[in-house]
């Protein structure tokens, strides 16, 4: 093992040290439901629980433990979500009311959650910190810093630059050429604020079956039968909630989802006071790289947690934890000495237009793909999906119909990773 492990070193996700995954009862599922979720992250929780509270016998099946895939392994980190900008949308829809309807999801996502935490009183120390997203070059501040006030009327976003000259009151280092913050992003304990979410569920009547996965689903007359190793299911509405963990039990969407590993490191405890001169603002933090890196202070700020995409294959939490290392030195070479006490990994889904998805297939509800940037989206989604069951016309979406691109001979393996994220760091070192 690496002299760079911490003696009590752990390849699971440090959100789990303060909520291990659940230990629900491995029960048969009901044998019918009015609504059954396959996927017990956030999307498919937050429409069950809106599903259920609206008076619908609701199952959620999962082929993990609740919560096992990248709703509890993610760096908590919360924007707006969408990563194409105004121009892009309205050239590749052909309208502009399309274009400004996305972006502004993803402005309504963010104020949603915020809204959904606290209203649900769910303890999981979300706060609106910030971030500082930092150019990796000269050419990408000038980017940024021209981006400022470009929107369209009632998108305008309210960030503000930061030269290189002043970078230090946003991040200690020298290692980037500025940056912009957004005073509105926000962050969370993501392992809190699932389990919050699951307690909602339970208490609203959901069923969750842990390690139960979907074997087979055939369409019938008035809904769906679901088979499971534990049983059949018979629903009237079914919900397809996997995103980065999709399988073969649904190959069309396998087919327009990418899995992409993300990784991450966290620190072994560290002075308060280094934490302070590195992360001066608790903000959240990353940066313009194509293979970009996010990290944060840990909530008690005795920590930062680092991640990135540090191979070309995905590869053991073991060998990438080393090499995220690595990278957080060169930013921060205060931490060369300091061990590693968690190195993890989860699957994101990539799309191939860099958009969320959400509709109906086959007349099974779905939401997924929210590219890295989900634990908003996800469950702003997801939440829009059981209002949609409801019949609630508020649960309309902007992501609505969109076409949901895939490519000739992708089966859901993605064998051009390699070569795209080699492309990608190569554009990287470019100044452009």
């Amino acid at each position: 093992m690496s002299d760079l492990f911490a003696a009590d070193f752990k390849t699971t996700a440090y959100w789990w040290d303060h909520v291990p995954r659940p230990d629900l009862p491995r029960i048969a599922p009901l044998a019918t439901a009015d609504v059954l979720v396959i996927g017990s992250g956030y999307t498919g929780l937050n429409a069950a629980l809106e599903t259920a509270r609206g008076g619908r016998a609701t199952v959620v099946i999962d082929a993990e433990a609740a919560g096992f895939g990248c709703s509890t392994r993610n760096g908590g980190q919360i924007s707006t979500s969408i990563k194409s900008d105004f121009d892009d949308l309205k050239a590749r829809y052909g309208e502009s009311e399309r274009a400004y309807g996305i972006l502004k999801e993803g402005r309504n996502a963010l104020s949603w959650i915020e809204d959904f935490v606290r209203r649900e009183e769910i303890a999981c120390h979300f706060g609106v910190v910030g971030r500082f997203h930092a150019a990796h070059n000269a050419v990408q501040y000038e980017k940024l810093a021209r981006s400022i006030g470009q929107e369209p009327k009632g998108l305008e976003t309210e960030a503000y630059a930061v030269p290189r000259s002043e970078q230090r009151r946003e991040i200690g280092t020298d290692g980037y050429h500025g940056g912009l913050v957004y005073p509105h992003h926000a962050s969370i304990d993501p392992g809190r604020y699932h389990q919050g979410l699951l307690e909602r569920c339970l208490a609203s009547g959901v069923t969750v079956v842990p390690f139960c996965p979907a074997t087979g689903i055939r369409r019938e007359a008035g809904g769906f039968e679901v088979t499971t190793p534990r049983g059949t299911i018979r629903t009237r509405e079914l919900v397809v909630a996997t995103n980065g963990y999709t399988g073969a039990v649904t190959p069309w969407h396998q087919r327009r989802v990418i899995p992409i590993g993300s990784y991450i490191i966290a620190t072994e405890l560290l002075d308060e006071a280094l934490v302070a001169r590195l992360i001066p603002n608790d903000r959240i933090l990353s940066d313009t790289r194509k293979v970009v890196y996010y990290y944060r202070a840990s909530p008690d700020r005795r920590r930062i947690l680092f991640g990135g995409r540090v191979s070309a294959a995905e590869t053991d939490p073991r060998v990438s934890g080393p090499r995220l290392h690595a990278d957080m030195v060169r930013l921060f070479p205060e931490l060369a000495k300091t061990k590693i006490s968690h190195s993890w990994m989860g699957f994101v889904a990539y799309t191939f237009d860099t958009l969320a998805h959400t509709g109906k297939h086959e007349g099974a509800w779905y939401a997924m793909g929210y590219c890295g940037s989900g634990v908003s989206m996800a469950s702003y989604m997801g939440m829009k999906i059981g209002q949609k069951i409801l019949g609630k016309a508020e649960g309309k979406t902007a992501f609505d119909d969109l076409p949901f691109p895939t490519r000739p001979l992708y089966t859901g393996k993605p064998w051009f990773l390699g070569a795209a994220v080699a492309w990608y760091r190569w554009q990287d070192k470019l100044n452009m």
